[in-house]
């Protein structure tokens, strides 16, 4: 028999440390293909212990090892959110540096030098060799110094650190992508108010001997259609996902210039576009075509008959993928599961795989919740979707009478979603003795176009009643005390937090990371790449996004709330958080502010990971008034008399 302890207030083996370790994140997966040996792999690694600095690694035989130290970091700030910051041949590493934006080279002897102008104001993204001409291929971003926004180019970078424009007037590109032998080179673009995942357009140019790129020309312009990835295979056939048909499958150039749909899934072959460098498609030497497809939050791995079009999906005993890059005829992605954290593994074309790196992992002997997909009905007749974590402990139980408090966690985007891969966070509260429902609101990615599209008009509505319903459903199964319902998100999910705890009395507290609290201003003062993303989501009348502002009706908001804030963050700026402090400060609501000075748009550092989450755990456990938890860290919650 299990010791009985209140829910809630558990001792737990996963620390706050765990959750910083898990911090890790491995990205722009690459392959040096010089050689006979099929290339080398490559990869960018988030280091939280190293206050949240990025390396370039790199395979050797088995071992990885890092090619750059500190100061240097990997990091692009193009639109912000960056990716696609490294590229490599011959022993050769490109990367974009991120304390100057310029573009750096490592040679095979690990010598350093700036390749572009340390002090031009100009950042490079989705880095792309040419082996054929020895130079980048990039999208760049410059002040423009008349209208204050950057603008955005596709160039080529040679190697005296000439910067070429290739393409410009669109506001966005992204995706260079070049044929074998590089005569060819398309890329992606779009205009506001489309974001990537709306509307897209694929663009091409010739490369002529001498190595001189010729003229765009459009390849598909669409009215209303999301294109992501165009890849190349190995006899130079383009190949491109698009949500034609709802979904995002992927498509095949035609002799007479169209595409014409090679896959017919119902799930998804791509993913929003936020950052740069994404791959959820490659071609092996040979031309076989391995792909990753997600549905109802299910990531699979599986290769795709490119006669008939056919997923087959792979049996591997992971659900989640992200990243897919081919060496001669094996793959390496990003893995996970439910029992296992993000980790670079490569698949073997005989069916092994071995890992190349991992976070650190939670203690072995820790029990871990298992999520359990869950859909429930919502307003106007809809389905919502979300993974729901039953609290779990391998040395405590709780009394039969209880029903443990819930946590609803709302991703960012609002255009993301949530995935079963091991996620330490989630685990640090389920052991602890809380639920989880991580929510897939409409307007969540992987459910089709139709579904990600259902929020459009509808933020601040549609999200904050998939939350409110999804409680319902949980309560009327008795899996959850609706008394003890606790909210907490980020960025747009932050969003969500604020909006629920204005406008609803579904939960008894929040935690909002570097929310919006005031959409007028987010408008104002967001950066260009997100500047019309509320034309879609909510529009641009002044009423409107007053009445979904919580800022505009703070005076509803009655529950206590923790603000955790960047100081640095410029696309959700410090000034969205202080405001909300300061008015529910002066209407006298329970609030707790932690502002970080060194942090952007999400946290890296390990230290100010371990105190948001370490300040959250305070915050719920003193206002819900959970008994018999003494390891806290102080925390301050002004209007607060200490009652549960």
């Amino acid at each position: 028999m299990k010791p009985i302890r209140a829910y809630g207030s558990w001792p737990s083996s996963i620390s706050a440390a765990h959750v910083a370790a898990a911090g890790r994140k491995f990205a722009d997966l690459t392959v040096d293909t010089a050689g006979d040996d099929g290339g080398t792999l490559l990869w960018v690694e988030a280091r939280p212990e190293e206050g949240g600095r990025s390396t370039i690694v790199r395979n050797d035989d088995g071992a990885p090892v890092s090619l750059i130290d500190a100061p240097m970091s990997v990091a692009s700030s193009v639109y912000e959110y960056g990716g696609g910051a490294i590229a490599a041949h011959g022993g050769f590493v490109w990367f974009v540096n991120g304390s100057d934006q310029a573009i750096w080279q490592r040679d095979p002897e690990g010598e350093l030098a700036a390749i572009t102008d340390v002090e031009a104001d100009l950042r490079f993204a989705d880095l792309q060799y040419d082996r054929r001409f020895g130079r980048l291929i990039a999208i760049a971003e410059t002040l423009d110094e008349a209208t204050h926004e950057p603008v955005a180019r596709l160039v080529a970078v040679h190697r005296d650190g000439r910067v070429e424009t290739l393409a410009e007037g669109h506001d966005f590109y992204a995706s260079p992508r070049l044929s074998p032998g590089s005569q060819r080179l398309v890329w992606l673009a779009w205009n506001h108010p489309h974001m990537p995942w709306d509307v897209t357009e694929l663009w091409a140019a010739d490369i002529a001997d001498d190595g001189t790129i010729g003229a765009a020309a459009p390849l598909w312009q669409p009215d209303d259609v999301s294109l992501f990835g165009p890849v190349f295979d190995p006899d130079g056939v383009l190949h491109i996902v698009a949500d034609v048909d709802n979904w995002w499958n992927i498509h095949v150039e035609q002799a007479d210039g169209g595409f014409a749909r090679l896959t017919n899934e119902a799930a998804e072959f791509a993913v929003p576009q936020w950052v740069f460098g994404q791959s959820t498609y490659a071609f092996t030497a040979s031309g076989r075509l391995f792909a990753l497809a997600t549905h109802d939050g299910i990531w699979e791995l599986g290769e795709v008959d490119r006669e008939t079009g056919r997923f087959r999906t792979l049996r591997q005993d992971f659900d989640f993928y992200e990243q897919i890059v081919a060496l001669d005829e094996a793959v390496a992605v990003v893995a996970a599961n439910p029992a296992r954290a993000k980790h670079v593994r490569l698949f073997h074309a005989d069916g092994s795989t071995e890992i190349l790196q991992a976070a650190d992992s939670l203690p072995a002997d820790v029990a871990l919740s298992r999520p359990e997909s869950v859909s429930w009905a919502t307003a106007d007749g809809s389905q919502a979707h979300g993974l729901f974590y039953a609290p779990v402990s391998e040395s405590y139980g709780a009394p039969e009478t209880e029903r443990p408090p819930v946590i609803l966690k709302c991703h960012g985007g609002p255009t993301g979603a949530t995935n079963t891969a091991l996620d330490a966070r989630i685990q640090y509260w389920t052991s602890r003795g809380y639920a989880v429902l991580d929510v897939n609101y409409r307007g969540s990615t992987g459910y089709g176009r139709a579904y990600r599209q259902a929020l459009a008009g509808a933020w601040g509505i549609a999200d904050v009643a998939d939350c409110e319903y999804g409680v319902a459903h949980l309560a009327e199964a008795d899996r959850i005390d609706i008394d003890r319902v606790l909210i907490s998100g980020s960025s747009a999910g932050g969003y969500t937090v604020l909006s629920v705890l204005t406008f609803t009395d579904l939960a008894a507290a929040g935690a909002s990371y570097y929310g919006i609290g005031d959409l007028k201003r987010l408008l104002a003062s967001t950066h260009k790449f997100e500047s019309r993303y509320l034309d879609r989501l909510i529009g641009t009348d002044t009423a409107t996004l007053e009445a979904r502002s919580p800022l505009y009706h703070a005076e509803q908001l009655s529950c206590p709330v923790l603000f955790l804030q960047g100081m640095r963050d410029k696309v959700v700026p410090p000034d969205q958080a202080e405001s909300m402090v300061a008015a529910l400060r002066e209407s006298g609501v329970a609030v707790a502010y932690v502002a970080f000075e060194s942090e952007r748009h999400g946290f890296r550092d390990a230290d100010n990971i371990m105190t948001a989450i370490e300040a959250e755990r305070t915050f719920y456990t003193r206002v819900l008034g959970i008994a018999e938890v003494d390891d806290l860290e102080p925390l301050t919650i002004e209007n607060f008399d200490g009652g549960g």
